[in-house]
């Protein structure tokens, strides 16, 4: 267990350079540009912007191409931030909660946490009648459940998919042109 611990904190190791992150940068923006005019903003030729998309997928860089759609016009407009706290933080009772979180369609977003509470989760539901059946039909029902807390978002203030490619790996990419390989 220790062993797998370690490898999911681990820092990949993908060689890019500022051209690839151009290229995620607009791909995040917009996912659905052809190649040509993602080589038009990159700056490349069409092939050579293939060669790299493909690589950046294959390295797993690349998840998946999603569409983004409008919560409100969806009718899901109650955001909702929950704290929830298990009876004693053991392997077998983590994966019980996570494999229940795993099926419920409210949940957005699930993080095991430091602090207070051992999970946050972003519930995304109708209404508060549709919250309440989330909390007494689904979440209290999971096995190990000790403590909910939660919190109404009364306005989203800041949204966003896309990673700062540039921030995260750091400032020297422009020095490191050159390299590149993921």
């Amino acid at each position: 267990m220790a062993q797998e611990n370690n490898q999911e904190w681990a820092v990949p190791t993908i060689d890019i350079d500022a051209i690839d992150i151009k290229i995620l940068n607009e791909l995040q923006k917009e996912g659905r540009l052809t190649n040509v005019q993602l080589a038009d903003r990159v700056g490349l030729s069409p092939s050579p912007c293939l060669s790299r998309v493909r690589a950046l997928e294959e390295s797993g860089l690349i998840l998946q191409y999603v569409a983004l759609l409008d919560p409100q016009k969806l009718g899901a407009v109650v955001s909702v931030f929950v704290q929830v706290t298990l009876e004693r933080q053991i392997e077998n009772m983590l994966h019980v909660f996570e494999a229940a979180v795993e099926s419920f369609p409210e949940v957005m977003e699930c993080y095991l946490m430091t602090g207070d509470s051992d999970y946050l989760l972003r519930v995304v539901v109708r209404d508060v009648g549709a919250f309440q059946h989330f909390i007494v039909e689904k979440l209290v029902k999971v096995t190990g459940v000790a403590t909910i807390k939660s919190s109404f978002a009364l306005k989203q203030v800041k949204y966003k998919t896309a990673y700062p490619v540039a921030d995260i790996i750091g400032s020297n990419i422009g020095r490191r042109q050159g390299q590149r390989r993921l």
